[in-house]
């Protein structure tokens, strides 16, 4: 169990840019893209990786993921849905984020919600997440060791890593179904709100 606790200790996963590390002023792509990668270079599978490039900010910029930029800069409120967006892609596709943000970014344009707070209460959110993982994590690698004693292979350890990289992925596919519905849901929320004001 020790080697399971290191290896999501490794993944640096409560690593999170919180709301006190942005800068105060507007930041040009680059600074944005370097402010990311110093947050979560840690968690890297390898150094190749790549956290966050001017190409993706750009075209989240011209998809209409964020609300529109001033001067070829960042503000604290687009850093902010850069992270929101950073986190959704891994999991939605880049349609399903936009459908997720369209709301909360329309209520920043308007000036109707206090995204300091909604960020601050997210952070907080992500990190009980990460220890939530941490304390089922004994019982995630009891219930893959009761599963392979019934299982006569040799390479005891191979069999015990492939139950838990299945137990893994089947959580990982059952959440990113549930937020693909529930994406689906305010989309249909959307259509039927427009539908009544016609």
């Amino acid at each position: 169990m020790d080697q399971l606790e290191k290896l999501v200790a490794s993944l640096h996963l409560d690593d999170i840019i919180i709301r006190e590390e942005i800068p105060k002023i507007d930041l040009y792509v680059d600074q944005v893209t370097q402010l990311f990668e110093g947050i979560y270079a840690p968690g890297k599978r390898d150094e190749k990786e790549k956290i966050l490039t001017k190409t993706m900010i750009n075209n989240y910029a011209k998809g209409d993921l964020l609300f529109p930029i001033k001067n070829k800069r960042y503000s604290k409120e687009h850093i902010m849905f850069i992270q929101f967006i950073y986190q959704l892609k891994a999991s939605l596709s880049i349609s399903d984020t936009k459908t997720a943000l369209q709301n909360l970014n329309d209520s920043v344009v308007a000036g109707g919600v206090d995204l300091d707070k909604l960020y601050d209460q997210y952070v907080e959110l992500m990190g009980k997440q990460v220890e939530d993982l941490t304390q089922f994590l004994p019982e995630i690698n009891q219930e893959a060791e009761q599963v392979i004693e019934a299982i006569n292979f040799e390479d005891q350890d191979y069999l015990r890593n492939l139950f838990l990289i299945f137990s893994f992925v089947h959580k990982s596919n059952m959440y990113r179904k549930l937020a693909e519905r529930l994406t689906d849901q305010l989309t249909e929320t959307v259509v039927e709100n427009d539908q009544q004001k016609n």
